[in-house]
């Protein structure tokens, strides 16, 4: 519903103003776009500010040519001053980059307008900050693969103006959430792109859409686009959630639009925490957890510690996260084969796993499959995810939730008794001798198994412990090498017998 009313709001603006013409030129109020170099992790000092054409700003400012330049830039505002966010994605990138230029581009006065005269400053910001850039080339030799463009909601495609305009290739321009109205379908040259940096990677957590809008971009713009917890739904952005802190519905929005800047600040903050990312097609694959592999390249870090790939085009890649900093979890895909060999009638199981490992357990984590239908006679594939780090898997605990364990299992119960005009069914039993395990973290694999394979039956209110066992993916790469040195063995054998042979005619001859 707010997500409704928000889009119809944004439409509205659109509608009053006219979209056909966008800014070329200022006309503007001079100083309205500025270049605050950062000296202090305090936004309130007001800094040192770098001017195109002025030399002097450069000494003042102490502006290092040769250390890493990184440009940070805000986007659509109501409030007509810096977010909270921008005070701790300043902090954070200095902390992190002691010696680096830190510049925050200020284009409040321009940004503090309906949002679609917002949209249409987009471009002329863009060009001021590629005049910056090749004033500085020219003033200062800035090798441009050192700069790295910052920018979130509008101020994600303003860097891509940016980096069509400046006279050769900006290093790296980072999308945080990109703007989605008035930018979703558009061509590329008018917004962000792959080809505006060597590098361009982008975060979506807002693409929510309603009334054909999104706050968010859709659409993949980068050469990677990643999509914590599907690109909605950021946990700890509920509306419950949020009004229990805010009491505000507007915040509801701006909790899963800015969670891009705190996810990036805490990619900053906790680079022994880093969250890993994983190329899918779509968040459906992944939550079945069949998208967990690092092979050529399908698995990255997040926010700034992401790796440059191959020159790829769109990858979209996916990861689940905590509602909180340190943002990072641990992703297991898990494979399980139910069989109904009793043929219970309509047993529709709701299993919850319990991981146990070397470090702590989970409590329990519900299986989530597609449809929320468990397979019969079929492999089940899930996703699971821990907020913790458990450290080596130890055994798995599968249980069935009972009958009056929660109200959807007696609403399920209710259901089938009444379809069957029988009280009195039978309890349904299923059976389960082994899970597999892959975890995204580490790449490892396992496989758990019940110990007495005459104890695999379960059925509701009742559990089974699995622990680790032989029968598994990790013997399988041990069986295949040595499959292969046993054929290379016996494919060397008639050279190591003719070598042989040889060798003892040769002594033989010299005997005589």
């Amino acid at each position: 519903m707010i997500q409704k009313v928000i889009s119809l709001w944004i439409l509205l603006q659109c509608e009053a103003s006219d979209l056909d013409e966008l800014s070329t030129n200022s006309n503007s109020k001079e100083g309205t776009i500025k270049f605050n170099m950062r000296k202090s992790l305090d936004l309130e000092q007001e800094g040192c500010y770098l001017q195109t054409g002025k030399k002097e700003c450069l000494e003042e400012c102490g502006f290092n040519a040769t250390a890493k330049s990184i440009f940070i830039i805000h986007g659509w505002t109501m409030s007509g001053m810096f977010e909270s966010w921008m005070h701790k994605l300043v902090s954070a990138v200095m902390q992190r980059e002691t010696e680096a230029n830190v510049v925050v581009v200020d284009w409040i006065s321009m940004a503090q307008q309906l949002y679609p005269d917002a949209v249409n400053h987009t471009r002329l910001v863009g060009r001021s900050i590629a005049d910056m850039l090749d004033w500085l080339q020219d003033e200062t030799q800035l090798p441009l693969k050192n700069v790295h463009l910052i920018g979130y909601s509008l101020g994600a495609h303003v860097a891509g103006y940016a980096g069509t305009f400046v006279q050769g290739t900006i290093g790296r321009i980072t999308g945080l959430d990109p703007a989605g109205p008035m930018f979703e379908g558009a061509d590329e040259h008018k917004r962000l792109s792959s080809d505006d940096a060597d590098f361009v990677d982008v975060l979506h957590t807002y693409t929510r859409g309603a009334l054909g809008v999104s706050i968010g971009i859709q659409e993949p713009i980068g050469d990677i686009d990643i999509y914590p917890n599907g690109g909605d739904g950021q946990p700890g952005c509920s509306i419950g959630d949020v009004l229990t802190v805010a009491g505000n519905f507007m915040e509801v929005v701006k909790c899963e639009h800015e969670r891009a800047v705190h996810l990036f600040v805490d990619s900053l903050m906790n680079k022994d925490h880093m969250s890993y990312a994983f190329q899918c097609t779509g968040p459906d694959r992944f939550k079945k957890g069949i998208c967990l592999s690092c092979r050529k390249n399908r698995c990255n870090n997040i926010g700034y510690n992401a790796r440059k790939m191959r020159k790829r085009r769109n990858t979209k890649m996916y990861l689940k996260t905590r509602a909180d900093t340190p943002f990072g979890g641990f992703h297991y895909q898990m494979k399980m084969h139910v069989f109904d060999r009793k043929l219970s009638v309509d047993p529709d199981p709701t299993f919850y796993v319990k991981l146990h490992g070397a470090h702590n357990d989970t409590s329990g984590i519900y299986v989530d499959v597609p449809d929320n239908k468990i397979g019969l006679n079929a492999t089940n594939t899930f996703l699971v995810f821990t907020e913790e780090d458990i450290g080596d898997l130890l055994k798995i605990e599968l249980s069935w939730e009972g009958e009056t364990e929660s109200w959807s299992s007696i609403l399920k119960s209710l259901k089938k008794n009444f379809l069957s005009w029988n009280t009195s069914l039978n309890k349904p039993v299923l059976q389960v001798r082994r899970i597999r395990v892959k975890a995204g973290e580490t790449q490892k694999k396992f496989t758990f198994c019940v110990p007495d394979e005459s104890k695999m039956d379960i059925s509701p209110g009742e559990s089974l412990t699995l622990v680790k066992c032989r029968d598994g993916w990790e013997s399988k790469p041990r069986k295949r090498y040595e499959n292969t040195l046993r054929i290379k063995y016996f494919s060397f054998l008639p050279f190591l017998e003719k070598t042989k042979s040889n060798s003892n005619s040769q002594t033989a001859n010299v005997m005589t």
